[in-house]
């Protein structure tokens, strides 16, 4: 019985990899066979002379030497609603998905195909196998790729059937060398005069001067600022005016990089230089208008909302939008890293924004905020709760501050960002001290050691500035490094919670399909970003987020470049499938309210949803109702999670 090219699923891979010729030939070339319950269509030590697409029904593939239960296990675990395979797979195979390629190429079967159920599948000959390997590369390659290259094939795939067109790919895609303009180029040693003329007749908003082998920017804004608010005279040289510190990207740098930068650094343009060595000529420079242009009519224009917010309910509105853009970025297919990039610019704003409307400036001076958590490492999607922290400087007296940081807290709930379970918030005192008091705090964990001090030197490593004195932070970081980076007993207890939840994989390395769902934060995220941190924390890298300790420690030689190359891969699939999950639970939760209500409430129902996600199944993966490459990239994820933990355990002794 010959199939047609609607019955084979030519639009996923690796079937899509073959051309319009190739899969003619498949599509005339195949046959259908039927296996019964409990047929083994390959065995151990089989040669084998086909492959085998599945049409109906569902295959397992077991370790050679797994006993098989008989049909009346089947039918009792069938009864008691368990799976009686659930300890014994190494894979699973349903409608759609190919099985056997690898017996075929590697000579001979090293495992156990059985039917689970009646099963019928397209039989691809051996010959025509072969051809198409040969004469479609792609296609041949697919089965010895790495866990980045299907990365980038789910990606592409996903483009595919999600109908991602050319305009929403620009945002991923776009340089900065797309967008930038010349840069305005005077001595530094010419008159105000000079320089407002050139800008008129450049149509520029800013130039750039040079003082003795620095850069600076000299803005239209400067200019008229010292006409006319400091009395200073046109001939006056344009030197004095000049900011040197400059935020810089490179031409090869993604568009959305800049506005991440603009974002982060609160500024209207960044300048474009060969290198981002400080000495390095400016060969460009871009504009925020620039960028809002290149974007237009996309959620990117968030930002600007934040920006132009000249009270909490304007920014309540724009924070009501993150969501939006967080599903504008997914259908983009944005990779989760640049997107955590951009919406923790984005949300550090929010709290930033929220901080200076709430505080007062003087007081500003000598304090800083502390973002931590996903937030401090700039790798939260979706809102989380609230994890900060106060620091002041020594010898501040601010009777008020308690006050100020319950009505703190308070504005952040009303943005979405709920009150944090384990009260690790400013509005606690515990979490608002000196800079004295905290390396006070700092010295009594370290030498406490028990879980809730170690937890708390995780929290404090990973924190970062968002309001006030940033120097603050990085001082107090500095300090909780010197303490503990040559302490390897603390760094051992400090490792070992990485080890604390297992790998949902069986003894045979198959996904375990729990029908409530495998928890990918505990089994997957958590032991990357606590591993990569201890070790991070141990060579005394002060970068917080976790791809940036990655290449960090790659470059220090901690980690093998390849083996930091598929824990960024595996943690980015893992935050991808848990944010697929969330924003499903907020569509489900959306038809649930309905659509009625009044948009000043938008914000509060939208987080409220967004925190019950958050808080219970968002974390739970049914691997069932993964693709086929979705579930061979989650497995080879989750053993590298497994490998990682085991290289822990010996660089830290935790087998003892």
């Amino acid at each position: 019985m010959q199939a047609t090219l609607v019955d084979i699923p030519f639009n996923e891979p690796p079937l899509s990899l073959l051309d319009t010729r190739n899969r003619q030939r498949l599509a005339e070339s195949v046959d259908l066979r039927y296996f019964e319950t409990l047929a083994q269509p390959l065995t151990p030590g089989a040669v084998g002379d086909a492959v085998y697409i599945i049409y109906k029904g569902e295959v397992v593939e077991l370790a050679s030497e797994t006993p098989l239960p008989d049909a009346a296990e089947l039918k009792q675990a069938a009864h008691e609603g368990r799976d009686a395979w659930a300890s014994l797979r190494i894979g699973h195979y349903s409608q759609g998905d190919l099985f056997g390629a690898l017996t075929l190429l590697n000579g001979e079967c090293r495992t156990r195909f059985v039917c689970e159920q009646e099963t019928l599948c397209y039989q691809v000959p051996a010959a025509l196998f072969h051809q198409l390997c040969a004469e479609s590369p792609d296609f041949g390659n697919f089965f010895q790729h790495s866990l980045r290259d299907k990365a980038r094939l789910l990606a592409a795939y996903r483009d595919t059937r999600l109908g991602t067109s050319h305009d929403q790919t620009d945002f991923m895609l776009a340089r900065v060398m797309d967008c930038m303009r010349p840069p305005l180029v005077m001595a530094a040693n010419r008159s105000i005069d000079e320089g407002v003329r050139a800008l008129e007749a450049a149509r520029a908003d800013s130039l750039i001067i040079e003082v003795e082998g620095r850069y600076g920017v000299v803005t239209r804004t400067d200019l008229l600022n010292a006409l006319v608010l400091e009395g200073l005279a046109s001939t006056h040289r344009l030197a004095p005016l000049g900011s040197f510190s400059l935020v810089a990207v490179t031409a090869e740098d993604y568009l959305f990089q800049a506005l991440v930068q603009m974002t982060r650094h609160r500024v209207a343009r960044v300048v474009v230089q060969e290198s981002l060595a400080s000495d390095s000529p400016v060969v460009g420079v871009i504009e925020l208008t620039d960028v809002l242009g290149f974007f237009s009519n996309r959620s990117q224009l968030v930002s600007l909302e934040i920006e132009r917010a000249s009270d909490m309910e304007a920014l309540a509105l724009a924070s009501a939008r993150l969501p939006e853009l967080v599903r504008a970025l997914v259908l983009q297919g944005v990779h989760l890293r640049h997107a955590m990039a951009l919406l923790s610019a984005l949300n550090g704003r929010l709290v930033e924004r929220t901080f200076v409307m709430t505080v007062a400036e003087v007081r500003r001076e000598s304090c800083c905020l502390m973002l931590m958590g996903s937030e401090g490492r700039a790798e939260q999607l979706l809102k989380t709760d609230q994890d900060n922290g106060l620091i002041l400087a020594d010898g501040d007296q601010w009777p008020e501050c308690e006050a100020v940081m319950e009505s703190f807290s308070a504005a952040l709930a009303r943005l979405g960002y709920p009150p944090c379970p384990g009260n690790v918030m400013v509005s606690n005192p515990d979490w608002v001290a000196t800079e004295s008091r905290w390396r006070g705090k700092i010295a009594r964990w370290c030498a406490g050691r028990d879980g809730e001090a170690l937890m708390n030197l995780a929290i404090v490593f990973d924190a970062r500035a968002s309001g006030g004195n940033g120097e603050l932070v990085e001082s107090l970081r500095s300090h909780l490094v010197r303490h503990v980076n040559h302490d390897e007993l603390l760094l051992s207890n400090f490792a070992r919670a990485a080890l604390r939840f297992s790998t949902p994989l069986t003894l045979f390395g198959s996904l375990r399909t729990p029908r409530h769902g495998i928890d990918i934060k505990k089994g997957g995220i958590f032991p990357i970003v606590h591993g990569v941190r201890t070790i991070a924390l141990e060579r005394g890298v002060m970068a917080t987020n976790t791809f940036s300790r990655l290449d960090a420690l790659v470059a220090d030689g901690s980690i093998e470049a390849r083996d930091s190359e598929d824990l960024t891969e595996s943690l980015s699939l893992f935050a991808e499938l848990r944010l697929r999950q969330q924003l499903r639970h907020l569509d489900e939760a959306s038809m649930t309210s309905g659509s009625s209500g009044i948009q000043a409430d938008a914000s509060h129902r939208s987080d409220s949803r967004a925190r019950e996600v958050d808080e219970g199944s968002a974390n739970l993966i049914i691997t069932q109702s993964l693709s086929s490459l979705e579930r061979d990239l989650l497995r080879d994820a989750l053993s590298r999670v497994k490998d990682f933990k085991q290289r822990l355990t010996h660089r830290y002794h935790l087998e003892y």
